[in-house]
């Protein structure tokens, strides 16, 4: 169902902006009559797009959780991001001619499909707007790094751990935490996907987590009680996401 974009739509994407960039007033505006067109819901576990597709618009979610990933052969499948409120989908991508990987929803998301010839006419028109736009593109490719690291040297709690605090920086970033806690609607085999563990060892270090009282999680709500102890625990460092003041207190 399509409706019709509002600046509170907008809001996740242009809080991830200033942080990492500091857009004025004007070049906010001249985003939001560019973006400022139908926004779409779409259920959870639906592609936005798939492999092999081209990809003719521009995917910004403004709201839920996506994810890119691809499957195996034998059906396994690998997360390799999360694409949360205020995230750009393929900025670039049409440069490469064809996806080489599946972008699909985790939740019910609210999706803004934008062409990407307005993007480059914006991005030739605006040097602040498009040095957001690389900002993102760039901390994009950091994340895939440090999640490499996570799963290719760190144990299953501490991947967890440093997940766990990645999503409250994130999160906190366009103001979707309280506090020190946030709605986290991932299942287990979605953790377990990302991660690279069996949902029996997610929800063993579930429990792990849980009973050292560094965590909470009920109802879909993660409570991070001892966020120092668990940065510690994932050996979490946020200055690969690039945003200003956000590191663990």
């Amino acid at each position: 169902m399509l409706q019709t974009t509002k600046m509170a739509d907008l809001k996740p994407f242009l809080q991830k902006l200033r942080h990492g960039c500091g857009l004025g007033g004007e070049d906010e505006a001249m985003l939001m009559r560019t973006l400022g067109q139908a926004v779409r819901r779409v259920a959870a576990h639906q592609d936005l797009l798939r492999i092999g597709e081209k990809a003719d618009s521009l995917k910004l979610v403004l709201e839920g959780f996506a994810c890119r990933y691809k499957i195996l052969p034998d059906g396994r499948r690998q997360i390799m991001a999360y694409l949360l409120p205020g995230d750009i989908c393929d900025l670039h991508v049409t440069i490469l001619g064809a996806m080489d990987h599946n972008i699909g929803t985790l939740t019910n998301c609210m999706v803004l499909d934008v062409d990407n010839a307005q993007i480059e006419q914006l991005m030739r028109a605006n040097h602040s707007i498009a040095r957001a736009f690389w900002w993102g593109t760039l901390v994009d490719e950091a994340t895939l790094r440090e999640w490499l690291v996570n799963i290719g040297q760190r144990t299953a709690i501490e991947r967890l751990a440093h997940l766990f605090c990645e999503l409250l920086v994130r999160l906190r970033v366009v103001g979707l935490t309280n506090g020190d806690g946030y709605d986290m609607p991932l299942t287990q085999q979605e953790l377990g996907d990302t991660l690279g563990l069996s949902t029996v060892h997610v929800n063993r270090v579930l429990q792990e987590l849980r009973a050292s009282g560094v965590i909470e999680l009920r109802n879909k709500h993660l409570t991070i009680h001892d966020l120092p102890a668990l940065a510690t625990l994932g050996q979490f460092n946020p200055l690969y996401l690039h945003v200003r003041n956000q590191a663990p207190s």
